[in-house]
């Protein structure tokens, strides 16, 4: 179980990521103005097809491509899924409460190295954290 305060705390860790309200009031991660990840607050009560209880705690992850999106939903769909909103859109759907931290982690930095600029990303890799 992975909770948002857990991803924003990692994510802003990220060269010019920054937190900021979006969509619907809902807290979003941003690089360089460009969106990353949402909690999607409007979805928390809601009821999951997959579990029959609410949803809880849903995060929107903008990611590299469509392929990266599709691996996801095949390889866990307990833990990503999709709507039809997202159709044809490299963004995938993750129940928080089923999340790996680990593997969230990884996923955050592809999405961050997707969108972040070439300094930020020069930047992120003069710490020693890229291979």
């Amino acid at each position: 179980m992975v909770s948002y305060r857990e991803v924003e705390e990692f994510a802003l860790t990220l060269p010019e990521t920054t937190s900021a309200p979006s969509y619907n009031a809902s807290p979003s991660l941003k690089v360089n103005k460009k969106g990353m990840a949402r909690l999607r607050v409007e979805m928390a009560d809601e009821v999951d097809d997959l579990t029959g209880e609410p949803y809880g705690d849903v995060l929107t992850l903008r990611l590299p491509d469509l392929g990266v999106k599709e691996a996801l939903l095949a390889d866990d769909p307990s833990v990503y899924f999709t709507i039809p909103h997202l159709d044809g859109y490299p963004y995938v759907l993750i129940r928080l409460a089923s999340a790996d931290e680990r593997e969230l982690r990884e996923l955050l930095v592809e999405s961050w190295m997707a969108i972040a600029p070439k300094r930020a990303i020069k930047a992120y890799g003069d710490r020693g954290e890229l291979s």
